[in-house]
């Protein structure tokens, strides 16, 4: 009997996969997507030191403010241009992108290229 996998732990093991490949430095730090039911989160990670260079979430009370769902591509979006403005602030131009095990597409893509029209480059 086939039994099916559960989507979270497909997308754990696929993650690993992936961080197994590329790692943020200090030149070019990693742009980490999480996605949940309810909210979408951004970090920029230079993983030589294991330090969170810049953050966002649509769970702060100033990005929340700012959207009418916090579940949906325009949320994404916003969240990347956000990302982005925080990452240009601190020096930081170009970015490794880790889409955690999410597949390329919807929010996710939707947060990357707002990112990359506010100036990041991945």
């Amino acid at each position: 009997m086939v039994s099916k996998k559960i989507r979270s732990e497909v997308r754990k093991k696929k993650h690993q996969r992936i961080r197994n490949r590329f790692s943020g430095t200090a030149l070019r730090p990693r742009l980490a997507v999480f996605r949940s039911n309810n909210h979408m989160y951004a970090q920029i990670i230079d993983d030589t030191v294991g330090h969170t260079l810049a953050s966002a979430a649509t769970l702060q009370k100033d990005i929340k403010a700012e959207l009418e769902k916090t579940n949906d591509v325009k949320a994404a979006a916003y969240l990347g241009t956000v990302i982005a403005k925080k990452a240009l602030d601190k020096g930081i131009k170009t970015v490794v992108f880790d889409r955690g095990g999410l597949l390329y597409h919807g929010k996710v893509q939707a947060l990357a290229d707002a990112a990359r029209e506010a100036g990041l480059e991945f």
